[in-house]
């Protein structure tokens, strides 16, 4: 059995991937900082189902605690399957964006990528396969009004994503990137009302976490693994 980690698990779209790993197999480490209750509500209804999971709870931006968590796992058996789904939204135009407001969001999906990822990459190398999986966004492909602290944090995430493929190809781990656009959410729900989906995406509708997750089953899987380095896009035609 594999070992899967997803930050921010405890979210419409972390959840559902934690549900996805989990039927396929995987124990998956389901991430939360403030979503807590929810994770454990997840856990327990993963292990009734007779999947196989457990609660972390860290702050993805203080390095000193990811690893204080992390270390002590990977010391017996590699976590194999990291998605980096943790990432949050604090927008404003960006002549009146408050300094704090820049430095929280690159903090969480920039930093965060960091602190979690480089502690369990020697592991996973010494076990020669590996699955990195950062969720992105739409916004860093095409951009968005309001979200430039958001847009700049999540375009870093698919750079870091196209090097570090490079750097573990050989290794048989691959990185690759999604990138969602709207998906049925409460974030989405109060941002875009049906008209404006209908509007904006060819499909006319939102996509569901778990067509993001079911996506995401597939770059963890073994019939992935020639696939490193990409950025996908999940958004029903936008782009």
């Amino acid at each position: 059995m594999k070992n899967a980690l997803v930050t921010g698990g405890s979210g419409g779209i972390g959840a559902a991937i934690c549900r996805r790993l989990a039927a396929d197999g995987c124990h998956v480490y389901i991430h939360a900082h403030h979503g807590l209750q929810a994770a454990q509500t997840l856990a327990d209804a993963i292990g009734a189902g007779g999947g196989s999971a457990e609660v972390l709870a860290f702050d993805v931006t203080d390095s000193a605690a990811v690893a204080a968590v992390l270390t002590p796992l990977i010391e017996q058996q590699p976590i194999q399957i990291l998605v980096n789904n943790a990432g949050i939204h604090d927008d404003a135009v960006f002549p009146g964006m408050r300094t704090e407001q820049w430095h929280r969001v690159m903090d969480v999906s920039v930093n965060g990528f960091f602190n979690v990822t480089q502690p369990l990459m020697m592991p996973m190398i010494r076990s020669r396969w590996g699955r990195i999986i950062n969720v992105s966004s739409i916004a860093a492909l095409t951009g968005n009004r309001g979200q430039v602290n958001y847009s700049a944090a999540k375009g870093a995430l698919n750079s870091a994503t196209k090097s570090l493929a490079q750097e573990v190809a050989s290794r048989g781990i691959t990185v690759n990137a999604v990138a969602p656009g709207i998906i049925e959410t409460a974030m989405s729900e109060a941002a875009f009302d049906a008209e404006a989906i209908a509007r904006l995406v060819p499909m006319k509708r939102a996509g569901t976490p778990g067509e993001v997750a079911d996506l995401i089953g597939f770059l963890a899987s073994t019939q992935a693994a020639y696939i490193t380095g990409q950025i996908i896009s999940i958004n029903g035609g936008i782009i």
